[in-house]
């Protein structure tokens, strides 16, 4: 591997502390990547606050350009990225490329959205004063970034940040930090000045991240990741009242009424539930199907999921590839073995396969009970839990009935009804008769126990922006 150090002010820096990144096809090592301590967080937050204040000073358009070469140099090498993606996490090449083009379109959105930070002048109706409102970079924005997606869910907070003028530090997921590392050059390439960007992978991160969130100069902290962590960094950020933007956990349902277009509702499944493996926070969860259809609905897809191939995702015949590490596999195995031990039928998969690497392969669970925990908890792999309804009314409630509120999916054909139960949604983001709702151009979060605020769209940059008003006559 080419990059493997820290990279702080525009240069690689190595450490003497150092930890294994690990292929989870193979369990072997990848490479030996620099682990950040105290004093390297220090370094980067001072060369961010050095680089950020000439990049504030731009023009939006002389920042939107930087952010479009960015995106033309990183669309040119999309290849190279999914290989690095594939490697460090194990998804299946296509997957891998999927995620390449998906983190590159971030700074093509925001390289547009740089120069719209628009602000209004209006006549204060009761004062005579002119009410003048403008958006201003933030701060320094510390970042910190899940395994599941090693190149989007950094550029997705990257490039809003640096459209609105801030300088960044990313603390990369430690399972895969190699993608992100492998993104700075192309960034220097881009024209982005040295100290703006610093990546500092670390073994230590629950240390080097209060650290940062406690330097006054850091206003911003955009974490994406389990619930749990995020409840410890919003504790953390109180203290300094940073500005938080948290993309959290998620429990989504998907419900297929029974006017459903099979044909859409498979394929929207087969992409809300094996879109990376099942290992994000927008999967498919819990599958409702109207009883009128369950059973024809459930072979179909255990069909789909049965074709699919499991291997090493460097293969590019393989659909599916390994989970990130053995933890995750052997949670996905234990959802499984719980829910059939309260009387879930597997159709299809259920069974860990022997030998090396993490892998589960797709899997199929029909009858599940509400007593399993696979209903209560993120499953975060290749597993479709099953479960019928014959009352909307009934099927509404049973969607919301969980502390998380990131995405739901409907499929019906009769849009005045859907549109109807989508709004009873309590939910952030809702997918209707689609599979996907992962988009540069909308904001994507959560409600409830799933996060705050929004990236992507108009709304992901205004998270690194402040709004100031001034109040004045002429």
């Amino acid at each position: 591997m080419d990059f493997t150090d820290l990279y702080i002010d525009g240069e690689w820096r190595t450490t003497p502390e150092r930890f294994d990144v690990i292929n989870p096809a193979t369990e072997t090592v990848l490479a030996s990547v620099a682990s950040a301590e105290i004093s390297d967080a220090d370094a980067a937050l001072d060369a961010a606050e050095r680089a950020m204040a000439d990049w504030a000073a731009r023009t939006p358009r002389e920042r939107s350009e930087v952010l479009r070469r960015a995106w033309e140099l990183m669309t040119a090498r999309l290849d190279d990225f999914a290989r690095y993606i594939t490697l460090e996490n194990g998804k299946a090449g296509v997957d891998a490329r999927g995620e390449a083009a998906y983190a590159a379109e971030f700074f093509r959105w925001f390289a547009e959205e740089a120069v719209r930070a628009d602000g209004i002048i209006t006549h204060a109706p009761a004062s005579g004063a002119r009410i003048v409102v403008q958006h201003k970079p933030a701060g320094l924005a510390v970042l910190v970034t899940p395994w599941n997606y090693p190149a989007a869910m950094g550029t997705r907070k990257i490039a809003p940040a640096l459209a609105a003028g801030c300088g960044v530090v990313i603390k990369p997921a430690s399972e895969t930090p190699l993608t992100m590392l492998a993104l700075m050059p192309l960034l220097a390439e881009a024209g982005v000045p040295p100290g703006l960007v610093n990546v500092l992978p670390s073994k230590r991160t629950g240390a080097l991240v209060d650290h940062m969130l406690h330097d006054p100069r850091v206003r911003v902290v955009s974490f994406t990741g389990s619930t749990g962590t995020g409840r410890k960094l919003l504790k953390g950020a109180a203290d300094q009242v940073l500005k938080p933007a948290m993309e959290l956990g998620g429990n989504a349902p998907l419900l297929v009424f029974e006017d459903a277009d099979l044909d859409i509702a498979i394929e929207g499944t087969m992409l809300a539930k094996m879109r990376n493996l099942g290992e994000a926070c927008t999967a498919a969860n819990r599958i409702y199907m109207h009883e009128d259809i369950a059973a024809d609905f459930t072979r179909r897809l255990a069909e789909r999921m049965r074709a699919l191939k499991m291997g090493d995702g460097t293969d590019p015949s393989v659909d599916v590839g390994p989970l990130v590490n053995a933890e995750t596999r052997d949670k996905v195995a234990a959802f499984v073995d719980d829910a059939v031990a309260k009387g879930a039928v597997v159709e299809c998969g259920g069974t860990a396969p022997e030998g090396t690497g993490y892998f589960y392969p797709p899997t199929v669970l029909s009858n599940v009970p509400d007593t399993a925990e696979c209903v209560h908890d993120e499953i975060f792999g290749p597993v479709a839990a099953i479960q019928t309804f014959t009352d909307q009314d009934d099927a509404i409630r049973r969607a919301n009935d969980t502390e998380y509120g990131l995405v739901a999916y409907v499929f019906s054909e009769d849009f005045k009804r859907a549109l109807q139960v989508c709004e009873r949604l309590d939910y952030g983001m809702v997918g209707l008769n689609r599979g996907l709702v992962s988009d540069p151009a909308a904001p994507f979060g959560g409600t409830k126990q799933s996060g705050l605020g929004r990236e992507g769209g108009h709304e992901g940059m205004l998270e690194f922006m402040e709004t100031q008003y001034i109040s004045a006559n002429w």
